[in-house]
């Protein structure tokens, strides 16, 4: 008997939601987009006949209390991560939320606690954990490979201007590079490292008020000292890349994030130096086809729950050390 199909409801007519739900879910016959909502009606409209999307909400409470909605896509900015992930929570929808989970560590907890209480998956969309690529790199760390890890670093740079409307450079919706873009080495190293960071040191080139373009962190990871950084400035090359250095050898993969679009793993073992590209569909097929089975029964995906908590409370953490506000603080 075939499987019911997963319909997903959108929060937001966003620049992110075809790629990262819109696509993956038209390649499956088991998941649809059905309805859409965002403060413009006409631009929500006009999003849900270019998608090919059946309805329009009128508001996005109506949205997420749609019974025949099963799956919620927050792609909204992060100041309406919690509190509209937890509506749906209580709505009694599954939510799948855009990074970064909420705009800080308590609101993060709270949609925890809700997701708990509920019986419903609350999901953040750290889209590259799912890629075989990230797999095998934990694959690779955990053999012991490498050796006792003795150094880790990882960066995300991608320019992303001032303009009107951005919310980057936004700090009462959440803006700010290392929310935007240093949450993802942020995520890296904690998974590679297997334990949550001691944060030593951090330093922001600050924009607007309380926006940071670039964010450099000294961290710890049970002993093992890391460095995280992140930069959205103008004229900034895009990198994406992490290193991780053992007392055998050393892994460098460039492009982790996208790795679909091109990546490469460098291992050095004793001087013997390989590279792989692992296969894999995009990041965000991984990504949906975790929740549809975790929807379905299966295992919890692992970009939510504790795993959420301890992001938000490291970069509240960074963000203090840098001498900025959490968001929302």
């Amino acid at each position: 008997m075939a499987e019911r199909v997963v319909r997903v409801g959108l929060l937001g007519a966003s620049q992110i939601a075809p790629l990262a739900i819109i696509a993956p879910a038209a390649k499956r016959d088991d998941v649809e987009v059905v309805s859409v909502a965002a403060r413009d009606q006409e631009r929500a409209a006009g999003f849900a006949a270019e998608h090919g999307i059946a309805r329009v909400a009128s508001t996005y409470e109506e949205l997420v209390s749609d019974p025949e909605i099963d799956l919620i896509y927050n792609g909204l900015p992060p100041v309406s991560h919690a509190p509209l992930s937890v509506a749906a929570l209580k709505a009694g929808r599954h939510v799948l939320c855009e990074k970064p989970f909420a705009m800080n560590a308590s609101e993060a907890r709270h949609m925890v606690e809700v997701a708990l209480q509920t019986g419903r998956l609350c999901v953040e969309g750290f889209h590259y954990f799912y890629h075989p690529l990230f797999v095998r790199v934990l694959e690779i760390v955990r053999s012991g490979k490498l050796g006792p890890l003795v150094a880790m670093s990882a960066a995300f740079d991608v320019e992303i201007p001032d303009v009107a409307g951005n919310i980057r450079h936004d700090l009462a919706l959440g803006g700010g590079a290392l929310m935007d873009l240093g949450c993802y080495p942020l995520h890296m190293l904690r998974h590679i490292a297997g334990s949550e960071p001691q944060v030593l040191s951090a330093s922001a080139k600050v924009g607007r008020p309380g926006i940071d373009l670039s964010m450099d962190a000294e961290l710890q990871f049970s002993g093992i000292p890391a460095r995280i950084s992140c930069d959205m400035s103008t004229g900034v090359a895009i990198r994406a890349e992490f290193e991780v250095i053992g007392q055998k050898g050393r892994l460098h993969v460039n492009n982790p994030i996208h790795p679909y679009l091109g990546h490469q793993l460098s291992l050095v073992v004793d001087g013997d130096e390989r590279t792989e590209q692992v296969e894999g569909q995009s990041t965000f097929d991984h990504q949906l086809d975790s929740v549809v089975q975790a929807i379905r029964g299966g295992p919890a995906p692992h970009t939510g729950g504790a795993d959420a908590v301890a992001n938000m409370e490291a970069i509240d953490a960074i963000y203090t050390a840098a001498g900025l506000s959490p968001r929302g603080v």
